[in-house]
């Protein structure tokens, strides 16, 4: 049970920012695609990894999920949470239309750091850019907006609760119904 008052989503419009919290990796998405490209690899799942030295390439592709439930409700009872969307199937692009209402946009420019698994993914299955933001979370495991001036103490907030928090874009004005415009910076 929730109060009506405190619902989210709840005032998103233009001038908003839009956070991303880092991933831990593949969030158990994609997996019949990842499938596919370890097989294309001719790496075995019990092989070290190319991207995480440390382990074996099964044990990699399964980092655990990371949780975001007790950072996000200490934001939202701190009231600088406008909203909120879990980056599962469907990436940025297919979740975060979910929390905006119409006649906005989220724009978003991918500079955050990507985890290795994500590129090595992308290079080995001969994935395009614009695939692997439709398919994978590519590093962002939950998107928050908050209002611009609420930025610094959102961060903040959420750093002390040890999470890695990066700004990844912002909400525009936009006909139609809620989207998401990426800009892909060179090399990405």
């Amino acid at each position: 049970a929730a109060e009506r008052h405190s619902l989210l989503p709840r005032g998103v419009g233009p001038g908003d920012a839009v956070l991303g919290l880092a991933s831990s990796g593949l969030h158990s998405n994609a997996f019949s695609l990842v499938r596919r490209v370890v097989q294309l690899s001719g790496l075995a799942w019990d092989a070290p990894s190319p991207f995480a030295p440390d382990l074996l390439l099964g044990a990699a592709l399964l980092e655990p999920t990371r949780i975001y439930v007790r950072p996000l409700l200490a934001l939202h009872r701190a009231g600088l949470m406008k909203a909120a969307a879990h980056i599962t199937g469907g990436g940025l692009p297919g979740n975060l239309p979910r929390v905006l209402p119409d006649g906005t946009v989220a724009v978003l420019t991918p500079d955050w750091p990507v985890p290795p698994v994500f590129p090595w993914l992308a290079r080995v299955g001969g994935i395009a850019s614009g695939e692997m933001l439709r398919v994978f979370n590519c590093g962002i495991g939950m998107a928050v907006v908050v209002a611009e001036a609420d930025v610094a103490a959102a961060t903040e907030l959420l750093r002390e609760r040890g999470e890695t928090v990066m700004r990844i874009g912002h909400i525009e004005a936009a006909a139609g119904p809620a989207s998401v415009r990426v800009t892909l910076p060179d090399g990405w």
